[in-house]
């Protein structure tokens, strides 16, 4: 797999230190290093990307080659020390590797890495392969301590799951790093920033020449048409044009930024016409624009990409759109290049929910049947609870980023029951639910805040003893480490209460009559409070018996239905009750024996 393959060039390369925090579509490439590690090479999932960057920056500090992954959304959180670090350098190596995820398919937003290394001014190498992504990590290594500069290394969601057969060379445990070496250059000051801004900023034409020769960008065939891309579209391309090579002549960029000026001013100067195909921002496009106007030539309709309208300008690609677009622009008929399957039938519309036997569907069900008709807001966050969103749930009104439902929650409460709102107005309970992993990840600053700015909010902490969303990695609450260590958990009630929370409940979400309980006494208080709803994830424990639902007894009032949303509760469209409603039955393949359906049904149906 494409992080597989960033996971042990990295290890090839002679890595030391391995962090990062899980995010899909990056969390494979440090599980794959901590399975492989040779024995000395140290490895943490970080509490979030900002710890992880860190960490890896005080490594390369030493001297040591540090890697840190993350997606693209986890590059926002780190941005603080990448921010700093790029100033600073290293002396080591420092390797940030970045997913970045076009659809989005798993993120809340689309975003383009390209864009932040320029704007950071931190050299960047992109993927389009796992063979190339196995050898362009250990280029990313070798630049980044010849140059003393922390390196970005970028990949998208298509190269980080694809697959490809790589020779790996025999894995040895790297020498040890020099150590740290006392130097003012460690510690950063507004002069010592001025001067490497002055340092970062000047030395983009020196290494855009250095990129201008590096392997991984190519300049392949002498065609009339030109087509700049980089990344997975390179991929597609190539496989677009198939039969028609010598139509065309393809500039690929593996090195984004500084861009490759020299190898790209003589792909302009040779072209007739050029389409730019690129995931997510135009980057590639706007560089060739601004090269194209250096040279002084007209530019009217000569480069069409995402400015021009030509190219989509969000979501994926795929070689069948780009063909379409090659023959529109170019009158090049590439679509006998490859061939796609005929009469596929059409994929059924499968949303995403929470899984039958799921904990937080206990705990969003409690709330709800707590609050009943008064009012409310529920705030949400990042993770498998986001999934609360869906009917019949309907429990998740607000959610932004990680960690932001607890600030989130405080800001409405402000607006809504504080000195903003008005006097005669009926409070409305403001709710934040937020993951264990989460809370550790980026919910305690928030919860901080709450105690001290005296808000008035229930905050709900959804603990299922894992990150489940992106692959059950550890986390502090668990009790051990990346490294296999067993460690004294950290106690998230006792952490709750060290803030200042002085109301805290735990309850199992599995046991609807004490959740319902718990909330309704959380809602009498005043202040902070917090419920932790605790019950292990589904997939991390061996289910119960599957339920049956007795036939004869069940009354077909469909409460279990229209009021859990379990996918395992369907309708039995065979027996009908006298009054000729549907009766609910049972998958028993998907069914855990979680109980919740049972404990909702009126007529004791269910057992």
């Amino acid at each position: 797999m494409g992080n597989e393959a960033v996971a042990m060039g990295a290890l090839a390369a002679g890595v030391q230190v391995v962090c990062g925090y899980p995010g899909t579509p990056s969390s494979e490439t440090l599980e794959t290093i901590a399975k492989r590690n040779p024995g000395n090479v140290y490895v943490e999932w970080s509490v979030n990307e900002k710890a992880g960057a860190e960490v890896a920056a005080g490594a390369a500090y030493a001297g040591a080659r540090s890697l840190v992954t993350m997606k693209q959304m986890g590059l926002n959180v780190a941005a603080d020390p990448v921010m700093c670090v790029n100033y600073i350098g290293v002396k080591g190596a420092m390797v940030i590797y970045v997913c970045d995820d076009p659809g989005p398919i798993s993120s809340q937003t689309e975003q383009d890495t390209r864009s932040f290394a320029r704007y950071a001014h931190i050299p960047c190498f992109d993927c389009d392969s796992p063979e190339q992504a196995f050898q362009a990590v250990q280029d990313a290594f070798a630049f980044s301590e010849e140059h003393g500069t922390p390196v970005i290394l970028r990949s998208t969601t298509r190269v980080c799951h694809a697959c490809a057969d790589i020779d790996v060379p025999e894995i040895v445990n790297p020498e040890p790093p020099e150590g740290f070496t006392k130097d003012p250059r460690w510690v950063i000051f507004p002069k010592l920033a001025y001067e490497a801004k002055l340092r970062v900023a000047g030395r983009e034409p020196e290494l855009s020449e250095e990129f201008s020769g590096y392997k991984g960008n190519s300049l392949e065939g002498s065609g009339p048409f030109g087509i700049a891309c980089g990344g997975i579209s390179y991929a597609y391309v190539r496989e677009a044009i198939r039969g028609h090579e010598d139509q065309f002549t393809v500039l690929k960029i593996a090195t984004p930024y500084p861009f490759p000026k020299e190898l790209a001013r003589q792909f302009l100067l040779g072209a007739d016409k050029i389409l730019c195909f690129e995931e997510l921002d135009p980057y590639i496009e706007d560089a060739l624009i601004y090269e194209y106007g250096n040279l002084s030539l007209d530019i009217d309709n000569f480069i069409e990409g995402k400015r021009t309208g030509t190219v989509r300008l969000g979501g994926e690609l795929s070689a069948s759109e780009i063909a379409d677009v090659i023959a529109r622009v170019t009158g090049v008929d590439t679509s006998m290049s490859f061939s796609e399957p005929e009469d596929v039938p059409s994929l059924p519309v499968r949303p995403p929910v929470l899984c039958a036997g799921c904990p937080h569907r206990g705990a969003f069900y409690a709330v709800k049947k707590a609050v009943g008709e008064k009012p409310a807001i529920y705030s949400g966050d990042i993770g498998c609870y986001t999934l609360g969103n869906a009917a019949p749930l309907d429990m998740v009104d607000t959610c932004l980023c990680m960690g932001a439902g607890i600030t989130m929650a405080q800001g409405l409460d402000h607006a809504m029951n504080g000195v903003c709102a008005a006097a005669d107005g009926d409070p409305t309970t403001c709710f934040a639910f937020v993951g264990d992993s989460t809370f550790f990840a980026s919910g305690i600053t928030g919860t901080v805040n709450a105690v001290y700015n005296q808000a008035d909010m229930i905050l709900c902490v959804l603990d299922n003893s894992t990150t489940a969303m992106t692959g059950h990695q550890p986390h502090p609450g668990m009790g051990k480490t990346m490294m296999g260590q067993a460690v004294e958990p950290v106690d998230i009630a006792k952490v709750l209460e060290g803030i200042g929370v002085k109301s805290v409940r735990t309850v199992d979400p599995q046991n609807l009559a004490e959740s319902v309980a718990a909330v309704k006494e959380a809602m009498g208080e005043s202040s902070v409070r917090a419920i932790i709803f605790k019950s292990p994830c589904i997939a991390l424990i061996k289910p119960d018996p599957a339920k049956t639902v007795d036939i004869d007894r069940c009354i077909g009032c469909m409460r279990c239905i229209n009021e859990i949303g379990c996918p395992a509760l369907i309708t039995d469209k065979e027996n009908l009750t006298e009054q000729g409603r549907q009766k609910a039955i049972i998958d028993k393949s998907l069914c855990t024996g979680c109980g919740l359906c049972a404990q909702r049904c009126p007529a004791d149906a269910i057992g």
